[in-house]
């Protein structure tokens, strides 16, 4: 007996809605029945052999094909792809009645709030998410959703807040954007399990690692209900806390550890201390800023409060 979408597995249904939300579509011609496609530039075959190797568990789907389009707009005049399309299938059949409406491509929040998970996010972000980064600094990631509705994008970005803690923001041309740098360090390192080998451009590939800092003096900004008398020495001390953040960093805890630290939704006002932080306190500062994208005034804060 053929196979439906409920005889399927977690795993699958996670990366095929990754798909649906990135470059894959169901197409469906008149009096026939739909299937399944994605198509990826050539220089992504590994990815689109990748994706059709781990769909195909469920879906009856063709090995990648290779096509050229002569387009004169192009530099080159053409441009080269792999595309990989199904034959038919209950569960194709399925996922045709849950994505699309007569109008077009829809979200089945139904089934995004039961299967989405961080592999999903993944496989969507290699399809359709670009990182842009000044130097090695990220400055936002864009997941283009563009063909959805505004209130589809909008019902996305509250989901992946409830979700993830991720606050994305929509743009002008109807594509959800992260900003903040410490939530772009937090979406790689919930995708980063999952990325293809082919798609680590759309990581942070490096980190400059400093062995040796001297002692020097930094502004650090605590919430004013933090009262200190000694404060260079005060902060310094507590900054010993560091090492607990380190060791969950390495551990692939931190953010597990942060997010659930309690947080104040009001404006809080804060105090500027001017101090001189020890060498072994700013190595430890200057590494999780590096890799979290926290400033040190946070980072300080952080140990105070836990």
């Amino acid at each position: 007996m053929e196979k439906t979408w409920f005889d399927t597995t977690l795993p699958f249904k996670a990366k095929v809605i990754g798909k649906l939300l990135g470059d894959g579509s169901i197409t469906k011609q008149e009096r026939r029945k739909p299937r399944f496609k994605f198509t990826h530039t050539s220089t992504d075959y590994s990815w689109s052999n990748y994706c059709y190797a781990q769909l195909s568990e469920f879906l009856p789907l063709n090995p990648p094909k290779f096509k050229k389009i002569i387009d004169p707009r192009l530099s080159k005049g053409y441009s080269l792809s792999h595309y990989v399309q199904s034959r038919t299938s209950n569960i194709i059949t399925y996922l045709r009645t849950e994505w699309y409406s007569d109008s077009g491509k829809v979200i089945p929040f139904h089934l995004i709030s039961k299967y989405f998970n961080r592999e999903s996010l993944a496989w969507w972000y290699m399809d359709d998410g670009h990182l842009k980064c000044k130097g090695n600094k990220p400055l936002k990631i864009i997941l283009s959703t563009e063909s959805f509705s505004e209130l589809e994008n909008d019902r996305l970005i509250h989901f992946l807040k409830a979700k993830y803690h991720l606050q994305f923001h929509l743009d002008k041309q109807n594509r959800i954007i992260l900003y903040d740098q410490f939530q772009i360090y937090y979406f790689l390192f919930l995708v980063l399990p999952y990325m293809h080998e082919s798609m680590y451009r759309k990581l942070i590939n490096r980190y400059n690692f400093i062995f040796d800092l001297s002692p020097k003096r930094t502004s650090i900004y605590l919430p004013a209900s933090i009262q200190l008398r000694s404060p260079t020495k005060e902060i310094n001390a507590v900054l010993n806390k560091l090492d607990y953040w380190v060791s969950c960093y390495k551990n692939s805890k931190f953010y597990e550890k942060y997010l659930f630290i309690p947080r104040s939704k009001k404006e809080i006002q804060t105090k500027s201390y001017q101090i001189i932080v020890n060498k072994e306190n700013l190595m430890k500062l200057y590494f999780l800023n590096g890799v979290t994208g926290l400033t040190y005034s946070k980072l300080t804060e952080i140990c105070f409060i836990n």
